[in-house]
């Protein structure tokens, strides 16, 4: 393990086995966000490998003209739409696009984010917002055009968030932030819009090992594979499977859920996306198995061996 990211090919993408059928989503069209890179690259090619067609969206068209003729070259339907999801007119228009081609979507999987690590108590007010807006805003705008397009048609439909799992992922609390707003929201509208025959659910990745990662120190990225139980890392295609599992007909009872996708990092693991600070480096310590550290006794503490 390095802290190289993981770029798969191409190949990969087409050839990589999956546990989902063949056909799952045959028929469906599939709209995935941020799909010129990283998990959505991975959900589009594996959507477009069970069948359906699929458009990736994303801000910089020559990212999603790769991906598109990379799909298409194996004979399969995508193509690449540009859009600035954090612009309520463009997610407009895009939609509008879709629908001229289209007539509309079956599946949204919202993959675009972004976000920089670095300690809360220096946020600036701009960076702040660059993340709200595309994280949560962004996802926002995604998903009321597609409700309201499904209600006007009433014609039913599927959304995937991909959000973060938040415990122990430390030092891009933006981003928690944000995500904590697109998992509350997918919360409430998996009622309201149940009675549309709308689902709507959230992936929340742990350390996956993908271009995302070329934003984090390689000498810190390389310790994520002991942020969680099972001291691995995941891999794009790992939230592509588990996006569409949720999206599809193989998840047609299921609504309002988070599934995690982290190794077990939600129950025990903590991760950080800048060096450790000192304090948590000694606390974490206390557990060595073999006592060979003790820890100093916390101010304000006491010293239970004294009488």
């Amino acid at each position: 393990m390095t802290g190289e990211p993981f770029d798969p090919s191409d190949t990969d993408l087409a050839d990589r086995s999956t546990g989902l059928a063949s056909d799952l989503l045959r028929g469906k069209v599939v709209l995935v966000s941020g799909g010129g890179s990283g998990i959505g690259r991975a959900t589009a090619w594996l959507a477009a490998r069970l069948g359906a067609r699929v458009i990736v969206s994303g801000r910089k068209a020559e990212k999603l003209d790769a991906v598109s003729a990379a799909i298409g070259a194996r004979g399969l339907s995508c193509i690449g739409l540009s859009a600035d999801i954090r612009q309520r007119d463009t997610v407009e228009h895009l939609f509008d696009r879709i629908a001229d081609r289209h007539g509309g979507i079956d599946i949204l999987v919202n993959s675009a984010g972004g976000q920089f690590p670095q300690p809360a108590i220096d946020y600036s007010p701009k960076g702040w917002r660059a993340v709200i807006e595309t994280n949560l805003d962004g996802t926002f705008h995604m998903m009321q055009c597609a409700a309201q397009r499904w209600r006007d048609q009433a014609r039913a439909g599927s959304i995937v968030n991909v959000v973060v799992s938040p415990r122990g992922l430390h030092h891009v609390a933006h981003t928690c932030a944000a995500r904590a707003g697109v998992m509350a929201f997918s919360d409430a509208v998996a009622v309201e819009w149940a009675p549309l025959g709308i689902r709507v659910n959230c992936v929340a990745p742990g350390a996956i090992r993908s271009e995302g990662w070329k934003v984090y120190p390689e000498e810190v990225a390389r310790r994520y594979q002991n942020t969680n139980p099972m001291r691995a890392v995941g891999e794009p295609w790992d939230i592509a499977e588990a996006c569409l599992y949720l999206a599809g007909p193989s998840g047609r009872f299921i609504t309002g859920e988070t599934l995690e996708v982290n190794g077990g990092s939600h129950l025990w693991g903590e991760t950080w996306t800048t060096d450790k600070p000192d304090h948590f480096v000694q606390a974490s310590r206390a557990f060595d198995p073999l006592g060979s550290v003790s820890p100093e006794v916390p101010v304000g503490g006491s010293d239970k061996t004294k009488a």
